[in-house]
């Protein structure tokens, strides 16, 4: 059963991203706004306020992400180690926490790639 609780902690993990996917809609929805606009004073004026809470936001979304990826790998590194003690025999519950952080580790390595895209795609715009 405590593998199933680890699956819901997977579902937060979830959730983070959606919001990390969120954060970077809306700010590509600001830039798109930032580059349409043609003044250079309203680019000025709405481009730093508008960034700084938003990227500390995410850093920390991000973050927490991170924590929760290393979290379900440690726990199920534990397991993995206590059943080649002995100290645990459900197999099936070790092989479900190994699988779970695999699938956690995927997911950090599709958003990291996105992020590396989208920063790539940024930095290829004309300014």
């Amino acid at each position: 059963m405590s593998g199933i609780s680890g699956i819901g902690g997977g579902a937060g993990g979830v959730q983070q991203i959606m919001q990390m996917r969120q954060q970077i809609i809306q700010r590509n929805d600001l830039l798109k706004q930032l580059h349409s606009t043609q003044g250079a004073d309203a680019t000025a004026v709405a481009g730093p306020a508008q960034t700084q809470e938003p990227a500390q936001g995410f850093a920390d979304t991000l973050k927490n992400a991170l924590d929760g990826v290393s979290s379900v790998q440690a726990k199920a590194d534990g397991l993995t180690e206590a059943y080649q003690k002995g100290e645990v025999t459900d197999v099936a519950k070790v092989m479900l926490a190994r699988q779970e952080a695999g699938v956690a580790f995927e997911a950090t390595l599709q958003v990291r790639n996105k992020l590396l895209s989208a920063y790539q795609d940024i930095m290829r715009m004309g300014v």
